[in-house]
C-alpha cells in the first residue's frame, strides 16, 4: 500500500495513537522524530495551518490531526485484521463521540487541574470525575470499548491508560482510582497488557519525570 511516514514527538500520546494503530494493522512505517522548538521543514510544509504532530504521511500524501488519521488508516486498510471502527453507523457515530469527549472535556479539564488555582482547579476536577464516570458506565462488562478486542475508542483511550496516570502522579493527585472507577481502572489494567501496547507506549516512569519537570518550570515561570 505504499511508502508511510509517521512525524511525531518523544511520547507523544496524539502520535502513538496512529503508531499504535498502524501497528494492530500491521502496516509497516518509518517514525520520524520532530523537535517542537525546532521544527522540521517537512513537518511545516505537511501540516502548513497548525505545525504540529502527528502527521501521517502516505505515498507523499499528509494526513493531519490523530483522529482524522486514525480513520484514514482504518479504511485504507480495512482487510487488515479487524476494523478500529464499528460498522453500525450508531455504533460508529458513539465512538466518535467518546472521542471527542476524551479530547475537548477530559484534556480541557485536566488543563484546568494541572495549570489552574482555586475555583478554576476546582471544576476542572468535577469536569474530570463527570467524563471518567461517563466513560467508566460506557464499558458495561465490556473487556474493552470496543468489544473483545482493542478498537478506535480504546487507542484514543490510550491517553487515559498511560498519560492520565502520570499525570496525576507528578501533580500528587488521585483522580482516577479503582475504588471510584472500577470498570475503567480493570480495561486500563487489560489494555497495559496487550502485548502490542505493551511494546509500543512509552515507560510511565519517564512520563512522569517529564509532567514534573513540565509542571515545575511552568510553577517557575508563573511566579517569576
Amino acid at each position: 500500500m505504499g511508502e508511510v511516514k509517521v512525524h511525531g514527538i518523544f511520547a507523544g500520546p496524539f502520535n502513538k495513537r496512529v503508531e499504535l494503530a498502524l501497528k494492530l494493522k500491521g502496516v509497516k512505517y518509518e517514525y520520524i522524530e520532530e523537535d517542537r522548538s525546532n521544527k522540521s521543514d517537512e513537518l511545516v510544509k505537511y501540516n502548513p495551518i497548525y505545525k504540529q504532530v502527528p502527521v501521517l504521511v502516505h505515498n507523499g500524501k499528509p494526513i493531519c490531526e490523530s483522529i482524522i488519521i486514525l480513520e484514514y488508516i482504518d479504511d485504507t486498510w480495512e482487510n487488515n485484521t479487524i476494523p478500529l471502527l464499528p460498522k453500525h453507523p450508531y455504533q460508529r457515530s458513539m465512538a466518535r463521540f467518546l472521542a471527542k469527549l476524551i479530547d475537548e472535556k477530559l484534556m480541557g479539564a485536566m488543563y484546568k487541574v494541572c495549570y489552574g488555582k482555586g475555583e478554576e482547579r476546582e471544576k476542572g476536577c468535577d469536569e474530570t470525575f463527570e467524563v471518567l464516570k461517563y466513560l467508566d458506565n460506557e464499558l458495561q462488562n465490556k473487556k474493552f470499548f470496543g468489544g473483545d478486542s482493542i478498537g478506535f475508542v480504546d487507542i484514543v483511550a490510550s491517553y487515559i491508560a498511560l498519560w492520565f496516570g502520570a499525570i496525576q502522579e507528578a501533580i500528587g493527585m488521585e483522580l482516577l482510582t479503582e475504588q471510584k472507577f472500577p470498570k475503567l481502572s480493570k480495561w486500563i489494567d487489560e489494555f497495559l497488557c496487550c502485548r502490542i501496547v505493551k511494546e509500543n507506549l512509552p515507560n510511565r516512569e519517564v512520563l512522569v519525570l517529564l509532567y514534573k519537570a513540565q509542571f515545575a518550570a511552568a510553577t517557575q515561570k508563573a511566579s517569576s
